[in-house]
């Protein structure tokens, strides 16, 4: 049996599906952030000019939303919510407002007996597993956070201790940023992708014009997918754990790498070449010219490392990177090397039946199984002798 990229990179397609919220959960996730919205929307807060401003954030919102992994096993979703209460920064203060969201969760006899443990800056809702799923539902109390910036800013709420202060934050502006990163992408398969949902949850949509803009997935958002379902599987170990690389840089750098290609296995090729072209900082080497002028991860004077969030600089998302010897630096370039073996060189491995093997160690066993078996027919993997026959592999990359 052969296999050539684009029959591989059908087989990445799949498996990052799996690990995607399904659309009837979509919905389900939906209804549920759009009621507690309401709820929070109808509430009393002192000093506030208008009723808050609820949306979502994060991989829900970008996505790029993986089942997680903990304790060696699938957990529940995460979503995540912003109420961004109408409240002047400077009449407020950042317990105040995190006591207000939190009061008015506690009026609602159902979110009362579903609220956890005050968080350091979220209160999070936790929705009991249906069909084996279920969700955390992350609601983040902020006000806007004027100071001359974009319109979408926001000051958060952080607690440490019994400490309470303001962390600056934009995830409407980020989501903005990375949609631009997205929209060539987008635009090519959002027809395609869409007639596909609506044939797959055809009760749930009854056009295609009824399936939703944040349900289409392309190359970039299914890379960054199996760039993080990898990543909590390599770094699920109490040794390692601490050092995992977080989700913004990973969403963050893949955008910016991002260069259009058509198809998952390009897309993780390309990004992950001129990622792996940057581990020479480790060592402060230099590195090629034209990432060096992108200036995506850098290793200043002092030893300290800089990855920014785009659409406000001053936050460094790598600012714990020096750390430790600079653990995490190390433990980040580590792991791009092992993603480029585990995900890219493993199909020059000529047995598929070891190709399945291996994906499942390092993506899941039962994500990679049923993506396994969507694809190639059944005993096909036992017919000898098996052979995986690459063509047509893309060059390594070069800045021109």
């Amino acid at each position: 049996m052969t296999i050539d990229v684009r029959r591989y990179s059908d087989l990445l397609e799949s498996v990052a599906s799996e690990l995607d919220i399904s659309p009837e959960k979509y919905q389900e996730a939906v209804n549920r952030y759009q009621t507690i919205g309401r709820w929070l929307q109808e509430g009393a807060y002192p000093a506030s000019t208008h009723e808050p401003d609820i949306y979502v954030q994060g991989s829900f919102r970008l996505g790029t939303i993986v089942r997680p992994i903990r304790n060696g096993v699938e957990a529940s979703y995460d979503i995540d919510l912003v109420c961004e209460l109408q409240i002047t920064k400077e009449r407020t203060s950042p317990q105040a407002v995190k006591s207000m969201v939190g009061n008015r969760l506690r009026e609602h006899g159902t979110y009362r007996r579903l609220l956890q443990p005050e968080g350091r800056r979220c209160w999070t809702l936790q929705y009991a597993e249906q069909d084996g799923v279920g969700f955390h539902i992350d609601v983040l109390p902020a006000v806007p956070d004027g100071r001359g910036l974009p319109d979408t800013a926001i000051a958060i709420t952080n607690k440490n201790g019994s400490a309470y202060s303001w962390s600056p934050s934009d995830p409407r502006g980020y989501g903005e940023w990375f949609d631009s990163k997205n929209a060539f992408a987008f635009a090519r398969v959002a027809i395609e992708e869409k007639r596909r949902l609506q044939r797959r949850a055809a009760l749930i949509f009854e056009s295609i014009d009824k399936v939703p803009d944040l349900l289409v997935r392309t190359p970039l958002q299914r890379s960054i997918q199996l760039m993080k379902r990898h990543r909590d599987l390599r770094f699920n170990h109490p040794d390692r754990v601490e050092y995992a690389p977080i989700s913004i840089i990973i969403t963050t750098l893949a955008a910016h790498l991002y260069g259009g290609e058509a198809d998952v296995y390009s897309a993780l090729s390309a990004i992950l070449r001129k990622l792996q072209a940057h581990t020479g900082l480790l060592e402060g080497k230099s590195i090629d010219p034209a990432l060096a002028t992108m200036g995506l991860i850098r290793r200043r004077p002092d030893g300290t490392w800089y990855i920014g969030n785009p659409v406000r600089p001053e936050e460094n998302f790598a600012d714990r990177w020096h750390e430790n010897n600079h653990a995490r630096a190390r433990a980040f370039f580590s792991w791009v090397t092992q993603l480029q073996e585990d995900l890219l060189d493993v199909v020059n491995n000529p047995d598929p039946r070891f190709v399945k093997e291996h994906l499942g160690r390092t993506l899941g066993s039962a994500v990679v199984t049923r993506a396994f078996e969507s694809l190639i027919p059944v005993g096909s993997v036992n017919d000898g002798p098996p052979r995986i026959h690459i063509v047509n592999a893309p060059k390594p990359w070069k800045e021109r």
